[in-house]
């Protein structure tokens, strides 16, 4: 997970996780719509699993 991710996971959390998948795309979406947190913490999430991978 790099620097530049994790910025933008707390800037526009949707445009970080972008490229891990239509899925990961839309959950993290309505998460922001529904609270700017869950969504960062979605991204961030989302993020980290697939680091640790």
């Amino acid at each position: 997970m790099s620097l530049f991710r994790v910025l933008l996971s707390i800037i526009f959390p949707p445009l970080a996780v972008i490229d891990k998948g239509c899925g990961s795309f839309i959950i993290v979406t309505i998460l922001t719509a529904a609270g700017w947190i869950p969504g960062v913490i979605g991204a961030l999430v989302i993020l980290n699993k697939d680091s640790n991978s």
